[in-house]
């Protein structure tokens, strides 16, 4: 490696620009739409590296170097749940956010390696006599590859798809392609806009004042790239669902416990209370009611039967039901003890003893479940001994679970990250075996009290919304400390409440019904798109 005043100015560069890219991710006093537009910028710098590297070598450390730094910056909450919460020393906390970005750094620098394979760049004096269509090709492989890298990361090991460049373009005119494509094609289509624009760099450079030659170059592939990016404006005005029964009215319910306090045995009754005490505040009536993911820190049958009877005398009260999210300890076909981080549905119907053996007629069972978190990979206990993190070792639940009824809609749970993974949401969405509706509402329940006050709580916001447009549903956030919110079904805000204070949030929710493109299919039609493109280009990139 060359350590010359150049190589090493453009190396800080390319890092930096890694380090812009990741504030692409949280939203910002920032207009919504620049977010999208820096974000291009900074993955053209990626683009342009990877492509006109020397060597495969060199386009790898080049990916890998853009992406450590953002995958560094964009995922620095981890640090506050491993050192913070899970009690882990710093200088190990540190060394494990960096440790999971230099993995995660090597997908996307993998894509830039596979597109400067298949596309090599043409050495200065070379004959190139088709400087557009080698443009397009090399754009279009480099995008390709890196959409085909984002799908593996989400799906390999059980799949960490944080931080998919198709998250930065929620307001963005490429949100019109969610309901097509899902976030694979809009991570496509983002890095497709990069490239061309990286290409228009590079060609304007070696035309060497020869506007005409700079022009022919440049129209062709970024012309392309406008109009793909474009044509999701007509797209966005689609309404590929439709209004279903009369409007559901709902509470969401933000305790705002202190996760340090949580699960601690002596404030444990404390949080239950301002749980309920929060759901009993004079509010527009409500037929739903939401607390977060487990609102109840012990395993159900231990919580004394008072407390239930409590929340039963609430449900009576405002003729409601209620949805929380509990650890069950339940008993298993086999008759052993199974353990689930669950969503639990009830009203003043619901028989005492349904509810103290977790056997309630309503129940969503976490399907996606948390490597470290949730369940222990084997080989791993050493390293969740040395963690302070209770109820880490759950039974998964099914793929495709019943959703809630409720008055006219049906509401299907998820928890946590599980909203990362769209396809995996997309079962719920159609009828069951059995002939039961598909869901008209989605609804996540999460406690991020583990990353404190930090850019994961407008990450995951981000999350959802564009998981609205995939689907075509709205969806409610309820959550410990934030951020609480109500989505539309076309993925804008309607509600939240502010971070990090405890309230309620009362909410008119429309569901809907119909299935967008995205629903039908799920990724297999841009998985498709991606293998034909990178097969076009192992046939027509290496050509000379």
């Amino acid at each position: 490696m060359t350590f010359g005043r150049a190589p090493l100015w453009a190396t800080l560069g390319l890092v930096a620009a890694g380090a812009v890219h990741a504030l692409t991710f949280a939203p910002s006093p920032l207009p919504a739409w620049s977010l999208a537009l820096v974000q291009i910028l900074a993955l053209a710098c990626a683009a342009h590296a990877t492509l006109r590297a020397v060597s495969l070598r060199q386009s790898l450390l080049r990916g890998w170097l853009f992406n450590f730094a953002s995958y560094s910056l964009g995922l620095y909450w981890i640090f506050v749940s491993l050192h913070y919460y899970g009690g882990l020393a710093a200088p190990l906390a540190v060394a494990g956010v960096l440790a999971l970005s230099a993995f995660l750094a090597l997908f996307p620098a993998a894509a830039g390696m596979l597109a400067r394979w298949l596309c090599p760049p043409v050495a200065l004096g070379e004959p190139n006599p088709s400087p557009a269509r080698r443009l397009l090709v090399t754009a279009a492989a480099w995008a390709a590859a890196w959409a085909l890298l984002e799908w593996i990361r989400a799906t390999v090991l059980t799949g960490f798809p944080w931080l998919n460049i198709g998250y930065a373009h929620v307001d963005s005119p490429l949100a019109g392609w969610a309901p097509v494509l899902g976030i694979h094609g809009m991570a496509l289509l983002s890095a497709f806009a990069a490239a061309a624009l990286a290409g228009l760099w590079q060609a304007l450079r070696s035309a060497r004042g020869n506007i005409k030659a700079g022009d022919a170059r440049r129209n062709l592939a970024c012309a392309l790239a406008l109009l793909l990016v474009i044509a999701g404006w007509p797209l966005s005005g689609v309404n590929w669902s439709q209004p279903s029964g009369a409007p559901l009215q709902v509470r969401l319910i933000q305790g705002n416990v202190e996760q340090s306090q949580k699960f601690d045995p002596q404030l444990l009754e404390l949080g239950i209370r301002r749980h309920l005490e929060l759901a009993a505040l004079p509010a527009p009536p409500a037929e739903l009611i939401i607390l977060p993911e487990t609102v109840l820190p012990i395993f159900q049958d231990r919580l004394d039967p008072a407390v239930w009877e409590a929340w039963r005398t609430l449900a009576a009260r405002n003729s409601a039901t209620i949805a929380m999210g509990v650890p069950l300890r339940t008993k298993g076909t086999d008759g052993n003890d199974s353990y689930t981080n669950s969503v639990i549905g009830f009203n003043a119907d619901t028989p005492l003893e349904q509810l103290r053996q977790g056997t309630t007629e309503q129940r969503y069972d976490k399907h996606h479940l948390v490597p470290w978190g949730e369940y222990v990979p084997p080989g791993f206990h050493w390293f969740v001994d040395m963690l302070s993190i209770p109820l880490g070792d759950f039974d998964r639940g099914e793929r495709r679970q019943a959703p809630f009824h409720v008055r006219d809609q049906h509401v299907a749970f998820n928890i946590c990250y599980e909203d990362l993974f769209g396809v995996e949401l997309l079962p719920a969405l159609h009828p069951g075996a059995n002939g039961e509706p598909g869901a008209t509402i989605l609804v996540n329940v999460s406690n991020l009290g583990w990353f404190g006050d930090t850019w994961a709580l407008r990450q995951h916001l981000q999350i959802g919304r564009l998981r609205t447009l995939e689907t075509a549903r709205p969806m409610l956030a309820a959550t410990n400390t934030g951020i609480t919110a109500a989505i539309d079904a076309h993925g804008a805000v309607a509600a939240q409440l502010p971070a990090h204070q405890a309230g309620i949030l009362p909410v008119s929710v429309q569901g809907m019904t119909g299935l967008t493109p995205y629903a039908r299919f799920g990724d297999k039609p841009i998985l498709v798109i991606i293998a034909l493109i990178l097969i076009a280009a192992a046939a027509l990139g290496r050509r000379r």
